[in-house]
């Protein structure tokens, strides 16, 4: 967001950059629909706010019987512990630093077994004691190991780890296809930060940098309802459409169908909602882009003093170095 003495006092900058030579950042932690690709809750605190200390925000949003998909910063104790404590399922990537050995635990199958996961001694920053001692000393956890598949691409091998202890209603390839799946979570967030160009806020205060992040996030869920809709109404699967095209389609629309009056609108929203549906993005499973450019940049350095010292070393003039 932009450089102002309000938006650094909220958001500072990162502590690896010079005074006067950054700009504030935001930290956001979002909850997707995996169905819908909805927008359900939000969390957002400066960089000195851990992704964690976030999410445990959102964890009362979480309702009996929902099911929990995170990658591997998720595949703890703590949050696996947290979600079935609010009567919730969850299935997350092991973490990198844990082993798994499946010739121990209880044998369901191949690569699939029970294990105990005991309790850490050493209490995160982001509990409280009380927090601490009402979590259970161990958990009894299904760890499943396979591999995700895309054509032209790498086989990956994944071990995931789930609250979901019967084998035969939670098939393990069933699991593996569902976690394959938390990458369209990925895709949803950079349509919000991309398409709707908010990877750069620019409001000059934190009130109004709030005010713009949840006008952009309502706009977003306001798209993915026409979607919805749209993909309902033509029997295609909504989330195959394009959010970019849907977003110019709905700009060019709305002129017309504000001008309108209300009796003539129907007309023109279900063409609207045609239009959208014939935006239809072909499957693309492990889809991977190159994130370069092709345009090269003005060859200018980096502004690593203040600009006002800058100015005035070109004044003396010395050179920036």
């Amino acid at each position: 967001m932009p450089d102002t003495p309000e938006n650094q006092q909220a958001y500072p900058q990162p502590s690896s950059q010079a005074p006067g030579c950054g700009f504030p950042v935001l930290r956001l932690v979002v909850l997707f629909s995996l169905i819908t690709g909805a927008l359900l809750a939000y969390a957002l605190g400066p960089l000195s706010d851990s992704e964690m200390v976030l999410f445990r925000r959102l964890l009362d949003e979480l309702e009996r019987d929902d099911l929990l998909l995170g990658d591997r910063y998720y595949g703890n104790f703590w949050v696996a512990a947290m979600v079935k404590q609010r009567g919730s399922d969850a299935l997350l990537r092991v973490s990198a630093s844990r082993r798994s050995d499946f010739r121990r635990g209880q044998r369901l199958g191949k690569n699939d077994h029970l294990i105990v996961w005991r309790k850490p001694s050493a209490r995160p920053h982001y509990l409280t004691a009380a927090e601490y001692a009402a979590l259970p000393a161990e958990l009894i956890l299904r760890e499943i190991r396979g591999t995700l598949v895309a054509k032209g691409c790498r086989t990956r091998q994944v071990v995931l780890v789930t609250t979901l202890l019967d084998p035969k209603r939670f098939p393990r390839e069933e699991l593996l296809e569902l976690y394959a799946r938390r990458w369209h979570c990925e895709l949803r967030l950079r349509d919000i930060k991309i398409a709707l160009h908010m990877d750069v806020l620019r409001t000059h205060t934190p009130d109004m940098a709030r005010k713009e992040l949840l006008a952009k996030l309502l706009a977003y869920n306001l798209m993915r309802r026409l979607m919805w809709e749209a993909g309902v109404r033509a029997s295609v699967a909504p989330l195959r459409l394009s959010f970019k095209g849907a977003v110019q389609h709905v700009r060019t629309f709305a002129p017309m169908l504000a001008a309108l009056p209300c009796a003539a609108r129907e007309e023109l929203y279900a063409h609207l909602l045609k239009t959208l549906a014939s935006e239809l993005v072909p499957e693309r499973p492990g889809r991977i882009e190159p994130r370069l450019k092709k345009r090269r940049p003005k060859s200018y350095g980096w502004l690593q003093k203040p600009r006002a010292l800058c100015r005035r070393l070109i004044r003396l003039g010395r050179k920036l170095k």
